[in-house]
């Protein structure tokens, strides 16, 4: 099974005209552009994460507890765990 590519080549004027209409999916704790210099423009590149699927799961409360005292992110920290868990079946076959 081929998965999709999820790479999106954009210029710095099509990042910036995506901000202005509000569509702008920059991570919070990303440097500011400004900062990064012309040198890294030539090169970059955005990376489109794959499609997510809500869902509604029942867990046992002592797994939710556990990942949840790791602090923020638990949800996300619970997506990586079943990621490597399909990524590592996914080879054995």
């Amino acid at each position: 099974m081929s998965e999709k590519s999820t790479i999106a080549r954009f210029s710095l004027s099509e990042i910036e005209r995506k901000r202005a209409r509000g569509e702008d999916e920059t991570r919070k704790d990303a440097r500011e552009a400004e900062s990064l210099g012309e040198e890294f423009w030539k090169n970059a590149r955005v990376v489109t994460l794959p499609r997510k699927t809500s869902v509604h799961l029942r867990l046992d409360s002592d797994i939710v507890d556990w990942f949840k005292a790791a602090g923020k992110g638990h949800l996300t920290r619970m997506n990586a765990v079943l990621r490597a868990y399909v990524d590592a079946q996914r080879s054995r076959r």
